[in-house]
């Protein structure tokens, strides 16, 4: 097995561990919460037979999970509502582009491989390998959000400002990359060509590296609450995920294959970090 494949569930184990046996929080209200949530998504998704539809939910379905720990926590202040606020908005912005680029699409091709695979069990399957799966990983990561509830103060703190300053930052960077590449796919003449302007001249995915630092940036609202360090593993998680699993090394596998400028857009352009381009 591929060792990006170990670690990620070496990761979901041990995460899925901590949430189980650490006494402070409940969290078996969130996961059945959220099992329901993705069972109802699963039906819809054999009505429309296009298991994609996860995929534009991902946003929404953590927003939900967070507005469940939002009320469960019973705490208004105004730490709380501006870390409710910025979830609605990233959670709202990134569904809506999803949406936007997807529907009226055909099923997106690692479902398609996934329901060739399974034949016709797909129906069934679908549901642990998609749909289970990645509420797992809802759960697991959005935990993180009854902790940064239940810390929530109206004097605003430092760690508080910090998990502003980097999900706006990291808001910035996914929100811009989306426009760009969404603009730049739809002009028909870059077919077949690489983004290498505006974020994209400086990093390869400034979708991705704005995701992983917005979560970083929750991580700081969680680090109010004296467990709050605990919860380091849902950032590291997230960004593991972006880098190594579902986001940087995936695209890049097909990218390098169908796009011939690719490997120098490689040697030229940082993978995740921006900096400057180095031709």
């Amino acid at each position: 097995m591929n060792i990006n494949y170990l670690l990620f569930f070496g990761f979901l184990l041990g995460s899925i561990g901590f949430l189980l046996f650490q006494n402070t929080f409940d969290f078996s209200d969130g996961f059945y919460f959220i099992l329901i949530n993705m069972s109802s998504l699963w039906v819809l998704s054999l009505v429309l037979k296009d298991s994609s539809i996860v995929d534009i939910f991902w946003g929404p379905g953590i927003v939900l999970a967070g507005g469940y720990y939002f009320l469960k926590s019973g705490n208004n202040s105004i730490e709380n509502i501006l870390l409710l606020s910025a979830l609605i908005f990233w959670g709202v912005r990134l569904g809506g582009y999803l949406a936007l680029r997807n529907i009226g699409q055909p099923e997106d091709a690692r479902y398609q491989q996934f329901r060739a695979e399974g034949g016709k069990n797909y129906w069934w399957i679908s549901f642990f390998r998609v749909f289970l799966l990645q509420g797992i990983i809802m759960w697991i990561i959005s935990a993180i959000f009854q902790v940064a509830f239940a810390a929530g103060d109206n004097q605003i703190s430092l760690l508080s400002i910090i998990g502003l300053f980097l999900f706006g930052t990291g808001f910035i960077f996914e929100t811009i990359g989306d426009a760009q590449l969404y603009l730049f796919k739809k002009n028909p003449s870059n077919k077949g060509k690489v983004l290498n302007t505006g974020l994209w001249k400086y990093t390869r995915h400034p979708n991705y590296f704005g995701e992983a630092v917005l979560w970083w940036g929750f991580f700081c609202f969680a680090l109010n609450h004296v467990e709050g360090l605990y919860y380091i593993f849902a950032p590291l998680f997230m960004t593991f995920l972006l880098v190594r699993i579902s986001g940087v090394a995936m695209l890049e596998r097909n990218l390098k294959t169908t796009k011939p400028q690719y490997k120098d857009y490689i040697k030229n352009t940082p993978a995740f970090f921006p900096w400057w381009p180095k031709g």
